[in-house]
C-alpha cells in the first residue's frame, strides 16, 4: 500500500499527465500487487476546500465527488500517534498542517507517500516516491 498526497489524488482524478512515469508505476504495482492505495482523512478535507476555491472544478456534487474518493481509496485517520509525529519533523519538513499529517500518517502506518512535493522529498523525513 502507498499513501497519496492531496496534489496526487487530484492528477489521478482530473490530470493524469502530470503523474511521473515512476509515479504512475507505484500506482499501478499497488493496485495490482500490493493493498492499494491510501489517503489520509485530511486529504478529503483539503479536497473540500480547492473545490470551494474553484481550483478543481467538478462535473458532480462535492459529496458526490468525496464519496467517489472514499469507494476507491483506504482512509487513514488522524490518530493520537500521528499527532504526536507531526510535532517531530525536521524544520526542513513543510510547515503546512496538512502536510504535516500526511506524512506524519505515513511514517505511522510504515507506508511510502508519493509525492511531488520538493520540500517534503528533500527534507528526507519520510520514504517518498515520485
Amino acid at each position: 500500500m502507498i499513501l497519496l498526497d492531496t496534489h496526487v489524488v487530484v492528477w489521478l482524478a482530473f490530470d493524469q499527465a502530470q503523474l511521473s512515469s515512476n509515479a504512475k508505476a507505484a500506482i499501478n504495482d499497488a493496485r495490482q500487487h500490493g493493498d492499494g492505495l491510501a489517503i489520509s482523512d485530511i486529504t478529503l478535507l483539503e479536497l473540500a476546500m480547492l473545490s470551494n476555491k474553484g481550483r478543481i472544478r467538478l462535473g458532480i456534487s462535492l459529496e458526490s465527488f468525496l464519496s467517489e474518493v472514499e469507494a476507491r481509496f483506504t482512509i487513514l485517520p488522524i490518530s493520537g500517534r500521528v499527532c504526536v509525529r507531526v510535532l517531530g519533523f525536521p524544520g526542513t519538513y513543510p510547515k503546512d498542517p496538512a502536510d504535516r499529517i500526511i506524512g506524519a500518517t505515513a511514517l505511522v502506518e510504515g507506508l511510502p507517500l508519493l509525492t511531488a512535493d520538493r520540500q517534503i522529498r528533500r527534507s528526507r523525513a519520510v520514504h517518498t516516491i515520485w
